[in-house]
Formats: C-alpha cells, structure tokens, sequence
C-alpha cells in the first residue's frame, strides 16, 4: 500500500511540474500581465544578454507605434545598470551593429504607399520582401509592422494571410531561406511579431472595432505559437489589472478615469516609472498621443518580453516557484510512507 501511494505522489509531482512549465511556455501574446517591471526584472540575464547579442530588428511604423521605440529608447536610463542590461542602438539605415548593445532600426521599411499597417493592408508583404531580400540587411531576424489605427480594417482577410505567407517564406525553414541551389536569398530565418491596434475611447466593440480585431489577431497567434504585441489589451487595462472596454489609447475611460495619469501621479520617476526618449539618449518623449509616460513603459516591457522569448527563454516569470523540487519530492514520498 505504501509503495502505491508513494508511486502515486511521484506521478502527481511529476505531472504537476510538467504542468507548469507547459502553461507558462504556451504564452504567446505580451499583454498587460507581462507589461510590467516586475515581468521584466525576473527575466534571467542571461536571455536578456543574448537578445542584445543576436537579435537585429527592423521595425516599421508610423505616429502610434513610437510607443514601442520611445519606451525602448528610455528604459536604458532608468535604472542603474539600465543603460548596460537593456542598452540600444538605432539604425534608421543599414549600418554595423555596436557590440553590446541591441541592433535596432527604427522606420526600417518605410515606403510609400505603406508606412504602416493601416496605410495600405497588402503592400506591407512585398516591401517587406524587399527589405529582407537586400544583401545589407542579410542580418535582420526580427520584423514588426505597427498598425496606425486598426479600425475598420480587413486584418482576418489581408494582415493574418500577409504575414503567413512572409512567415512561410522566411520563417524558420521558410522557401527563401537556404544557401544550396535553388534555395532562398539569405541564410538568417527571421521572426515576425505581430501587434494588435491600439484603443479607440468609447469606440472598441463592434464589427471590425479594435477589440474583435485583437481578439482576432491574438487567436492567431496563440493558436500557430507566434508572437504578437497587443497594444489593445495594455491601453485597456490599468496597472491593477482591470480592464476599461470604453478607453482610448491614452489610458483614458470615461468610467474610469485617465488611470495611466493618475497612476503616474501617484508614483515616483526614476523608481516606478521612466521617461520615454525620441533616440537611445535624447530628447525626452511621451509616446505618440500620450500625455503620460506610463503606456510606451509598458509597452516596452511587453517588447523586451517578447524578444527575450524569441532569444530562447521560457517565459516562466516563476521557474523557480515552480520547477521540480527533488528534494520536496523525497519529503513528501517520505511522509507518505511513515
């Protein structure tokens, strides 16, 4: 009797380990429950090091998407050590990566007639194959288009199938990635991360409005296990975790007040918060029709998420809370069978 109850504790042990390492590695989309320093800060070095030292990234956007940029180029002077951990620099042309610090092209893809996601829903796909298929950017293995305003948009129609069909071509094992005969133009696969739109105040429900559309794109992307930033879901939740359908993009509800401000108000810059900057040492910046700090923060700590999951890290925020304790095991076998 013993010895089955011991072989039973030991199967529950082991499948709750499995458990929650599958749980937390089955997390695709960075929302606002990765969106925070706490998040951020439990992200073992060790990822955040190799995202510097092996992620090239070119991103395109217009006035929204300078969230992302902005927060990036402040969080390196927030804290001490910032400036080494999350150091960054900006290529707005192809230029050679600095060692140490996160290669980073800001407006890489920037084109006309599709500067943006909501500029032209299709032409994102052939500018994007042409960016990648140049020799001076055979380094480049990350790319995210940033939506302007997703509204009214065709994303299930033209984004989902545009980024597929890039993800099929340059994706790991992708057809244009190889260097024997009749393979692709380069050798480095590349990630794809994909963004949902941002908040429309008291606008977001209904056909075609920024929520559906997020929760298009983010069960896209849980269901392929691809990346995906969703700026809905930060704009619409404070930093208690609740979520205000009727905000716009400024953390600004009619019911609940401008809780990102309010937040901000209440805190402490330099401790609790940092000021977003137009460059990696420039000039300081809220995001792009912000009037707080707080949004391109947290959307920073959503990028930096993403990346570090992309360099190979679980995402498990609580490994070790949560990983097999041999040790818990024999104490628990042992007071079984006295």
């Amino acid at each position: 009797m013993k010895n089955k109850k011991s072989f039973f504790l030991l199967l529950i042990i082991c499948l709750f380990s499995m458990f929650c390492q599958s749980v937390f590695g089955e997390q695709f989309v960075a929302d606002h429950t990765v969106a925070t320093e706490d998040v951020l800060r439990s992200i073992p070095q060790e990822y955040i090091d190799a995202v510097r030292e092996n992620l090239h990234i070119a991103y395109q956007h217009t006035s929204h998407g300078t969230h992302v940029s902005r927060g990036m180029f402040g969080l390196q002077d927030y804290k001490d050590g910032d400036d080494i951990l999350f150091g960054i620099e900006n290529h707005t042309v192809p230029g050679t990566p600095v060692e140490g610090k996160l290669n980073f092209y800001d407006y890489a893809i920037r084109e006309t007639p599709a500067t943006d996601l909501s500029v032209n829903e299709t032409t994102f796909v052939q500018l994007t194959r042409d960016y990648l298929d140049a020799p001076e950017n055979a380094h480049i293995n990350v790319v995210m288009w940033s939506w302007c305003d997703i509204a009214g948009h065709n994303a299930e129609g033209n984004y989902l199938p545009g980024m597929q069909t890039l993800i099929d071509e340059y994706g790991s094992d992708g057809s244009k990635i190889g260097s024997g005969s009749g393979s692709g133009q380069r050798q480095e696969p590349v990630t794809f991360i994909f963004m949902t739109g941002h908040a429309n105040k008291e606008a977001n429900t209904g056909f075609l409005q920024p929520k559906p559309q997020a929760d298009l794109i983010n069960n896209f992307s849980r269901t392929n296990g691809y990346f995906c930033l969703d700026y809905y879901n930060i704009d619409t939740h404070d930093m208690d975790g609740n979520y205000w359908e009727d905000a716009g993009d400024n953390g600004d509800s009619t019911t609940g007040g401008n809780f990102y401000q309010d937040w901000q108000d209440s805190h402490t810059l330099g401790q609790d918060w940092f000021e977003n900057k137009l460059s990696p040492g420039g000039s300081v910046a809220y995001g792009a029709h912000n009037t707080q700090h707080i949004t391109a923060n947290r959307k920073a700590y959503a990028m930096w998420w993403i990346l570090a999951r992309i360099a190979g890290w679980s995402g498990d925020n609580s490994e070790s809370s949560h990983s097999f304790n041999p040790q818990l095991m024999l104490l628990l076998l042992k007071n079984s069978s006295e």
